[in-house]
């Protein structure tokens, strides 16, 4: 999913920098009014899991990279997609610059697709999926959206900017995330269900629940 260098239009890359920058202005106004002491080091373990698990590409035809996001996983322990942003920013800044994982000029649409568009799928897709289905089918389908909707929008991009057609890149961006989304709902669902039996204060629902 990590866009390189030369796949998207210049135009279109500094309009999705400007974008990007107003949600990262957003994400820092959102860490100040609700990180703690307690929480940074949550943050950081969440940012170096994710770090880790991103750094495992495949590679997609037509496309750019497969792998997992952990955008929902943040997005529902703290009940916010600015964490998201506030993370995927950090990490995908460290693998452009220095592991050349994604291109600098792209690196404004890779936040938006992985950080913004990862971070609100996964949240509110949970938000409201689960006095419905349920607290954890919820984490599972977000989970998967967060992924899958992402690459679709990175397909768009590329496709905007005339890298290849739009129903190749749908097609395999989609169909790779739509299996590896499958992965990554049922680890973010593992993740959850093992924070809340050892540590439910560190869910952000409990802690508003408990308000």
């Amino acid at each position: 999913m990590h866009i390189p260098d030369g796949f998207i239009s210049i135009p279109l890359c500094i309009v999705l920098y400007v974008i990007a920058i107003i949600f990262i202005y957003l994400s820092a106004k959102w860490s100040r009014e609700h990180l703690d002491e307690k929480y940074i080091p949550l943050l950081a373990v969440l940012a170096a899991g994710i770090f880790a698990i991103m750094s495992f590409n495949l590679p997609v035809p037509f496309g750019s990279s497969g792998h997992l996001l952990g955008a929902a996983l943040v997005a529902i322990i703290f009940c916010s997609p600015y964490a998201v942003i506030l993370v995927l920013t950090v990490v995908l800044i460290i693998q452009a610059l220095f592991f050349g994982d994604g291109g600098i000029t792209a690196l404004g649409a890779n936040i938006i697709n992985m950080g913004v568009v990862g971070g609100f799928v996964g949240y509110y897709g949970f938000k409201y999926l689960k006095d419905i289905i349920g607290k954890y089918p919820s984490i599972f389908v977000s989970s998967w959206a967060a992924c899958f909707i992402a690459a679709l929008i990175a397909a768009v991009e590329m496709s905007i900017s005339g890298t290849f057609p739009l129903g190749l890149g749908l097609f395999y961006m989609g169909g790779y995330h739509a299996m590896i989304g499958i992965i990554e709902a049922v680890i973010t669902v593992i993740i959850i269900k093992g924070i809340e039996s050892s540590r439910p204060d560190l869910l952000a629902w409990n802690r508003k629940e408990g308000e």
